[in-house]
Formats: C-alpha cells, sequence, structure tokens
C-alpha cells in the first residue's frame, strides 16, 4: 500500500490514525500549496483532486479520509478505532457523522471563503460573502455538540475513537486560521486538552514521508 499524504486537516487525521493504530505505511507527498493534486499525474491517482488517497496492492485507489480509515480498521480491527462490535461501530459513526456534518465542513468551506481565498478561488467556485456565516455555524454546532457530550471523557464514552480524532484535527486546524473555538466550553474545552495531550497530536503534524 501507499498513501498519498498531504499539508492538509484530513491528511493529518489520517496519519494520526495510523500513529494510533500503530500502523506504518509507505507514503509520498503531494504538494496542495501549489496545486499538484489538482494537476496531471495525480489526477490519474484521485481524479477527485483530493487528498490524501492510498494506492491499495492491487494497483487500484482509495480516497476520502472516512473511507480509507473504515478500509484499514477492517484489516486491522486492533487496537479499535472504530469499533469491535455492532453497537460501538454505529455510536462512533453517529459521532463521525455529527462532527462532520454540523462542524468540520463549515471550518472547511469558512477557510476557502476566506483566510484561504487566494490559494483556492482559481480552483473552486467560493463565495466570499459567506465565510462570515459559515464559522458562525460552526461554532453555534460546536456549543450544540458540547450540550450533548456524554460523561466522556470521549466523545464515545471511555472509548477514544476516530470521531475525537476528526474533531481535534479540525478544530487544531480552525484555531491557526482565525477560527478559534471557545475554550471555556465545559465540555470540549477539557476534551480538547485531553486530545493534544496524547502523543499522536503531536507526532502527526508530521508528514508520513518526512
Amino acid at each position: 500500500m501507499l498513501i498519498y499524504d498531504a499539508h492538509s486537516p484530513a491528511p493529518r487525521c489520517l496519519r494520526m490514525f495510523l500513529l494510533e493504530k500503530q500502523l506504518q505505511v509507505p507514503a509520498v507527498t503531494v504538494d496542495v500549496m501549489t496545486g499538484e493534486n489538482r494537476q496531471s499525474p495525480y489526477l490519474t491517482v484521485n481524479p477527485a483532486g483530493q487528498t490524501p488517497a492510498l494506492r491499495l496492492d492491487d494497483g487500484s485507489t482509495l480516497a476520502e479520509a472516512v473511507a480509507i480509515a473504515e478500509y484499514l480498521e477492517e484489516l486491522y480491527p486492533l487496537p479499535s478505532l472504530i469499533g469491535s462490535t455492532p453497537e460501538q461501530r454505529a455510536q462512533t459513526r453517529q459521532w463521525w457523522r455529527r462532527v462532520e456534518l454540523n462542524i468540520t465542513e463549515f471550518i472547511h468551506n469558512a477557510y476557502h471563503y476566506a483566510e484561504g481565498l487566494t490559494r483556492f478561488e482559481s480552483r473552486i467556485p467560493v463565495l466570499p460573502e459567506a465565510a462570515d456565516g459559515l464559522k458562525q455555524v460552526a461554532q453555534d454546532r460546536l456549543h450544540w455538540l458540547d450540550g450533548m457530550f456524554g460523561p466522556g471523557p470521549y466523545l464515545c464514552g471511555d472509548r477514544f475513537t476516530v470521531a475525537d480524532i476528526w474533531l481535534y484535527v479540525w478544530l487544531d486546524f480552525g484555531a491557526a486560521v482565525n477560527q478559534p473555538f471557545d475554550r471555556s466550553l465545559p465540555n470540549i474545552g477539557p476534551w480538547f486538552e485531553r486530545i493534544a495531550a496524547r502523543p499522536s497530536a503531536e507526532l502527526s503534524r508530521k508528514l508520513l514521508a518526512a
């Protein structure tokens, strides 16, 4: 297998996932800053032009960080980051979807339309006038998520899962691109510090191919 890695939140999610899994997979770096992911030959690897991607041993390619994580969990079920029972897997996916659909997608698009505008305006449709609203929605939904947070210490109770990874990486990214979250949130605030203290949080800042 070969991972196509990049300096971007979704690839970092996958890096942190691999570190927690204690998996080592060969990788190459795609330069998304210069738009290499939107050009050949990378488009022959992933026509969607997104990172990360995973080339399988048969030469086929999987794209989307979520799908790659699901695939690797099935190959290497321990330590479990999605779940070892149908109930656990469903619970993890429930929180994972809540995080993605309500928070991280808004952070992502707000970045495209504001701080990342000069980088993306020649690549994708951008709506600068929507940026402030998207940021506001992300923060509102984070308060919403905080209110549903159970006894913890993680989103899925006592299980650290891929849902925690996804939310942590994107909140960390948001803080770096003028989208800081309210650290006084009673549940998410301490949770963030808890995840940040995991060795994989810091180590995942480094590219796999470095």
